[in-house]
């Protein structure tokens, strides 16, 4: 790209998000060089800014897990054939996204090996073994791994054959410990949602056709994306004695009674990412909230050439990053300033400090965040805390912004035609019956389904906006991704 290229011509390159959403998601994912296809179907390769970002996330939440009680370990990712279809409605459910084994070296394997789409399976086999009494109870075990899902439509980030996540599978001696655990999760993942990634989530319980196969029950939390769709963007489940029974995982209870565990399982994934692209972005590219962008701040000296600039840029940096802040100093003398702020523009990064000869010569740098392109200038002897508080606000301004957005594209409806509107560009909020064929029913004729039901149960209505009979739940509606 040339040196001088226009700034107008160097945004020209992504596609704005209203003309084609899905292509301007590729074009940003692409040109900030945060991914790239692999050869194998369905699969991609992170780099290191696209991994940077995740690996904040997994610090962020690892350290979440760890203060509520858990512990990492690592699972086996092939799974013996009869050790999956143990649980059989489990199995159903994953079976069309199974990956398979056959062959180890130059010979025919006696029985295919799973690539893991999940791990119940394999965590339950080694609770079996390692769970005697109450006393070795609660078992609160983590694991981070990457999964495998033959998927048959993908995108990166978003929907990939492998991807990279987390997965807890703990361990009760009571239903109610189970539903704490379960719930407390979930409002672990509600935090870190809205706190780090600055992205409001509805949190609630999925439909009985929606919830995780095995599991008593699941719940959710919702994301929506700038385009109006939702992303579920964390699971918890509450699998009660189901996979306990099918793996015969018991226990010595304080009464003396062998007795099955309760059991939860949990994750997130590298979607987390898609989420923080689709809901942040704009038509310059990403927008990263600063609590996990990997470069929070970016240094351009100006007339770089000049005495003192460097020296000065650096100076800065150096006190920056030693009030904890991940910086970086674009001192290339290849590309002109302009070409500059419109990479870093694009890359997202939340602050841009300018440092140039005249800056120097009042006390001051000049200073642009990345969510409203607004400039303003800090004095040279208040600089880190100056930058420190501008993250903080773009982080807050980044989740006040995403939050009326979603909170203006949800719509009360009560009837199938408010319904049907309300879902070309956002979620609609209704009463349900609870009736599958009414699940159905929206699914086919507006291709969205429920997402899930707020714990807030407070009705708007006495009738289930699909076939008009006494309703029992609010839900929301929603297309996905």
């Amino acid at each position: 790209m040339a040196k001088n290229k226009p700034q107008q011509e160097f945004v020209k390159e992504i596609t704005p998000r209203d003309v084609d959403f899905a292509q301007w998601y590729t074009d940003v994912i692409l040109k900030t060089d945060m991914v790239d296809y692999a050869p194998v179907r369905g699969c991609m390769v992170i780099k290191p800014y696209g991994y940077g970002i995740w690996e904040l996330i997994q610090q962020k939440l690892d350290a979440d897990f760890k203060a509520t009680g858990h512990k990492n370990v690592y699972m086996p990712m092939l799974l013996p054939e009869s050790l999956l279809m143990k649980e059989a409605e489990h199995v159903e459910g994953f079976a069309p996204e199974v990956a398979w084994v056959t062959q180890g070296g130059n010979e025919p394997l006696t029985e295919r090996l799973a690539i893991r789409p999940t791990s119940e399976t394999i965590f339950c086999t080694m609770y079996a073994k390692w769970v005697q009494s109450w006393r070795d109870l609660p078992m609160k075990y983590n694991q981070w791994c990457s999964v495998m899902r033959w998927e048959k439509s993908t995108r990166p980030f978003l929907r990939t054959s492998e991807f990279l996540w987390q997965e807890g599978h703990t361990l009760h001696a009571t239903a109610e410990e189970a539903q704490e655990e379960t719930l407390g999760m979930l409002e672990v993942y509600r935090k870190f949602a809205e706190e780090v990634l600055a992205i409001p989530v509805l949190v609630g319980r999925k439909s009985e056709m929606e919830k995780f196969a095995g599991a008593r029950a699941t719940y959710s939390m919702e994301a929506m994306m700038h385009d109006g769709k939702a992303l579920q963007a964390g699971t918890t489940h509450n699998f009660g004695d189901n996979f306990a029974k099918a793996f015969d995982i018991t226990f010595l209870s304080k009464d003396g009674k062998q007795e099955y565990v309760q059991e939860t399982s949990w994750g997130v994934s590298t979607r987390l990412i898609g989420a923080l692209i689709m809901v942040h972005g704009d038509d310059r590219g990403l927008v990263l909230p600063p609590k996990v962008a990997p470069i929070q701040a970016v240094l351009l000296p100006i007339a770089a050439h000049k005495p003192g600039v460097m020296d000065k840029t650096r100076e800065i940096a150096a006190q920056l990053e030693a009030a904890g802040l991940r910086v970086y100093v674009d001192d290339r003398d290849t590309y002109s300033a302009g070409w500059k702020f419109n990479e870093w523009e694009m890359k997202g990064v939340p602050v841009r400090v300018e440092v140039g000869p005249r800056d120097i010569e009042n006390g001051v740098v000049t200073v642009c965040r990345r969510d409203t392109l607004e400039k303003s200038q800090i004095a040279l002897e208040n600089v880190t805390d100056g930058v420190a508080q501008l993250l903080d606000e773009v982080q807050r301004g980044l989740f006040e912004k995403a939050l009326a957005f979603r909170d203006s594209h949800i719509k009360d409806v009560t009837n199938m035609e408010e319904l049907g509107e309300a879902v070309q560009d956002g979620f609609a909020r209704a009463m349900w019956c609870g009736d599958d064929a009414c699940e159905l029913e929206v699914k086919n004729r507006f291709n969205a389904k429920t997402r899930n039901m707020p714990f807030d149960q407070t009705p708007i209505g006495d009738t289930c906006v699909c076939c008009g009979k006494k309703a029992t739940k609010l839900i929301y509606f929603g297309k996905q991704y």
